[in-house]
């Protein structure tokens, strides 16, 4: 694996040995984990790209997750791998990373090459408690990470024109916490905001610059269609 700086495995499995089993702790984690999130933008060259996204199986009972490995430059797939474990959570708005992070993190832990920048299917601080999913799996694997939503979770905003590249604040509490984005003209918006180590406009600006003509980028697209087995 060609691991970055801060990329460490058997920290990774370790939490996962660890996992939260109530929401009550799972409440306690992302309390105290939201204080060390960082929103300034610690990014050099992006050379790869990872998209994430999960999805159920079994009726629930499961959870099957893909992470996909883009070049950056043409969006072409370099790499993917997917994994199913056992689902420990159910569905609860504002708890998503601990239903489907056990899952990524077993798809991430099989990658060969390692990403500069992950995109999540899901909220990065655009969450009640400043701390999506794309925050704690930003903060775990160490790499800078943002959420594209296709859905607001939290927040207030106006309305951005229908045409591709238009913008408006996401706001929460009398705080800025993301950017309403229109990705494909005549088509509803995307959320996005972000995870850890990277600032708002430089996640609009790599949602925009993922886009090859859909709505969702092109990292969380392909990574929806492996996770449904699309």
């Amino acid at each position: 694996m060609k691991q970055s700086r801060l990329f460490n495995p058997d920290a990774i499995q370790s939490i996962l040995d660890d996992w939260p089993e109530t929401f009550a702790e799972a409440k306690v984690i992302q309390q105290r984990l939201c204080e060390k999130i960082l929103l300034q933008d610690q990014l050099s060259s992006v050379n790869y790209i990872a998209g994430v996204d999960a999805g159920v199986l079994n009726k629930g009972r499961q959870i099957r997750a893909s992470v996909v490995i883009l070049n950056a430059t043409d969006a072409t797939v370099v790499e993917q791998k997917s994994a199913v474990v056992d689902n420990v959570f159910p569905y609860v708005p504002g708890y998503l990373s601990f239903r489907e992070l056990p899952a990524v993190l077993s798809a991430f832990l099989q990658i060969e090459q390692l990403p500069q920048l992950i995109m999540c299917d899901g909220q990065g601080i655009a969450h009640p408690r400043r701390f999506g999913i794309a925050c704690h799996l930003g903060l775990i694997t160490g790499i800078p990470s943002f959420g594209v939503a296709k859905s607001k979770l939290v927040g207030d905003y106006e309305s951005p024109s229908l045409t591709r590249g238009s913008h408006k604040p996401l706001y929460y509490q009398q705080q800025k916490i993301g950017a309403v984005l229109c990705t494909r003209d005549n088509v509803k918006p995307v959320f996005v905001s972000p995870g850890h180590l990277i600032n708002i406009d430089s996640a609009v600006h790599w949602t925009l610059t993922m886009g090859r003509g859909f709505k969702l980028p092109e990292p969380t697209r392909v990574a929806d269609k492996l996770a449904s087995r699309r």
